[in-house]
């Protein structure tokens, strides 16, 4: 009776130890976000504060982590930030990345005949990772590198409709610089507008940032979970009767772009 007894219970002491290593790993990229945009590094009561574990567990997988050069020393009194080999691996990752997303971007450039862009999330901010320039006269352009706010362009409206209200005002704050004479400067405002968003699917730059500009944009994820988005820049005098088709297309090539991903990590 004994002896069966000790099997019965095999199979739940292997799940026990199957979600203790899950957690492990959760917790293990927790820390290397909390690391993420911080090259002076954290000390290890820091990172225990951003990621509400123990310090004593924090420690524990820091020196794991520093062990594969995940992360290494920022300063001699126990600063730690992200190690050559994350660095690697994610430039890796997002190199890949854009090359996947590239001919979504062409085809939907052909289809518009307009620029698209390829965005990245970085804290409050966007960053152009891509653009695929479109074949109209009069276009809207913008330099790869180049660093966006949040709250008044369409991709980074996209993003923010994908966090709760609280979230927002804590990532972006209540009052917003004013760009144009139609920029959203209260938060309530901003709401509002992220509200159609998430019932939308895309967002709308109405020469909220730049005047003489509008943009439609939608936001999707990479494979390892980072927000992407993705937009399309035109001239007010053209974006206006061609929105909805515009917001179509942008809808579609979002959908074609996550089967795409998860055909690929079938």
């Amino acid at each position: 009776m004994r002896a069966g007894s000790d099997r019965a219970q095999a199979p739940g002491r292997v799940q026990n130890q199957a979600q203790s290593q899950v957690q492990v790993i959760a917790r293990a990229a927790a820390i290397l976000r909390a690391l993420e945009d911080e090259p002076a590094g954290l000390s290890l009561g820091q990172i225990a504060q951003r990621v509400t574990l123990a310090r004593s567990t924090v420690q524990r997988i820091v020196a794991a982590l520093a062990a594969e050069k995940f992360l290494i020393a920022a300063s001699p009194n126990g600063r730690v930030r992200l190690g050559p080999t994350i660095l690697r691996l994610a430039a890796s990752a997002r190199t890949d990345f854009v090359a996947v997303v590239r001919p979504f971007l062409v085809q939907l450039s052909n289809e518009l005949k307009e620029t698209v862009d390829l965005s990245v999330i970085k804290k409050d901010h966007l960053v152009f990772v891509d653009q695929v320039i479109g074949s109209q006269r009069l276009r809207a352009v913008s330099a790869v590198g180049e660093t966006f706010p949040l709250y008044c362009t369409a991709n980074g409206k996209a993003y923010l409709a994908e966090l709760e209200d609280a979230a927002v005002a804590r990532l972006i704050g209540t009052t917003y610089e004013r760009r144009t004479p139609r920029t959203l400067t209260r938060l309530d405002e901003l709401l509002r507008d992220l509200k159609s968003v998430r019932k939308s699917g895309v967002a709308i730059d109405r020469e909220e940032h730049t005047r003489g500009i509008c943009a439609a944009g939608v936001v999707t994820r990479d494979p390892i979970g980072n927000a992407v988005a993705i937009s399309v820049p035109v001239p007010a005098q053209r974006f206006y009767q061609h929105q909805r088709h515009i917001a179509a297309r942008l809808r579609a090539t979002k959908e074609a772009l996550e089967r795409s991903l998860l055909a690929a990590a079938a």
